[in-house]
């Protein structure tokens, strides 16, 4: 089932998740339900509170080109344990900040450890844009945004525009 997804700005998209204590099958739909919703956006990943929900909870899916065989991911209490110095610099946007993009500049190179859905502990390095989009994620889950990486100018450009999405929205 397809779920709406927040807009900035949204006051649930501040907020830092709490842990998720176990992994139910309820959260295991959720799971589906925001791999489902990610996939028609379209985009490569999405964090709980997203959606609306504050846990601990991330789903990504890079394998973008149409040759590719997906590799959705579902990350219970993501946690980077290890980054590299070596940094990257993506465009990055977001599911919550349609249409606005802007260059962040994140580790290269994360280790990441993880729940999956059977309740076992993962841990998995990220290079290039994985290792961009878990970060991302993990952002959410901690309540920051991309654009919390730019300058107060350009963050204010893409609030007032993401405000005014809203209002269009609400009139329609």
């Amino acid at each position: 089932m397809k779920r709406p997804i927040l807009i900035h700005p949204d006051p649930r998209l501040k907020k830092v998740c709490e842990p998720v204590s176990d992994v139910s099958d309820e959260l295991r739909a959720l799971a589906d339900d925001m791999l489902e919703t990610m996939y028609d956006a379209p985009g490569i990943g999405l964090a709980a509170p997203q959606v609306g929900v504050m846990s601990r909870l991330l789903v990504m899916d890079c394998m973008k080109e149409e040759h590719e065989t997906p590799r959705p991911m579902v990350l219970i209490n993501p946690e980077i344990v290890a980054s590299s110095d070596e940094k990257n610099v993506y465009e990055e946007g977001c599911l919550s900040i349609p249409e606005q993009y802007a260059e962040v500049t994140r580790p290269k190179l994360v280790d990441v450890r993880w729940i999956d859905l059977d309740g076992n502990e993962q841990q998995e390095t990220f290079d290039g844009l994985w290792a961009t989009c878990v970060q991302h994620e993990i952002d959410h889950l901690n309540g920051k945004l991309f654009i919390d990486y730019l300058g107060p100018m350009k963050r204010q450009m893409i609030t007032r525009r993401m405000q005014k999405l809203k209002r269009e929205k609400a009139r329609a």
